[in-house]
């Protein structure tokens, strides 16, 4: 989906066209869930944490400015949501639940998502979803997370490079 049928879509919404907004969700629904997926890590907390993303979308499409990025606002929603729960998880988790926690076995996405989840930092899974799923350019991920345009594209070389050696030796 291109940024000009987003941004019409997010005007539709915003009249309250509710076949708008739900076509919105088809449209941005894996985009956000692998974006959500690697701050969870945990496949029932990113599905919790849809609902209430495209919930706030939905409550607070005033906000958005027609013509500016709709992706980049879906997604800093998102993101915004996300470290508020860790944050709030960290002040209420026991730490004998957080230490269990962390050696569960976490729900398997499958296929990509999973080496990803295995192999990557949670700031290249970022990277990588926002440039293959959302086909944000370099520049802009840079832009969002602060930091030079070189700084981004090496990163994304290397967790891409560490997939592949990962999904060789799956294969072997």
């Amino acid at each position: 989906m291109n940024t000009k049928e987003l941004d019409e879509l997010l005007a539709r919404t915003a009249k309250g066209d509710n076949a708008a907004f739900e076509e919105l969700y088809i449209c941005t629904k894996r985009g956000v869930f692998a974006f959500l997926y690697s701050y969870f890590h945990n496949y029932a907390d990113t599905e919790d944490a849809m609902q209430t993303v495209y919930l706030k979308v939905k409550t607070h499409i005033e906000s958005y400015r027609v013509g500016t990025n709709g992706r980049a606002w879906i997604l800093q929603i998102a993101k915004n949501h996300a470290l508020n729960e860790i944050k709030k998880h960290r002040q209420e988790a026991p730490l004998e639940e957080v230490k269990n926690r962390a050696i569960e076995p976490q729900a398997s996405v499958g296929g990509v998502t999973e080496v990803m989840e295995k192999t990557l930092t949670e700031e290249e899974q970022r990277i990588v979803a926002l440039h293959v799923l959302w086909n944000y350019k370099h520049r802009e991920i840079a832009a969002m997370e602060g930091c030079p345009t070189g700084t981004i594209t090496s990163k994304y070389k290397r967790a891409i490079e560490k997939m592949r050696k990962a999904l060789k030796e799956d294969a072997q």
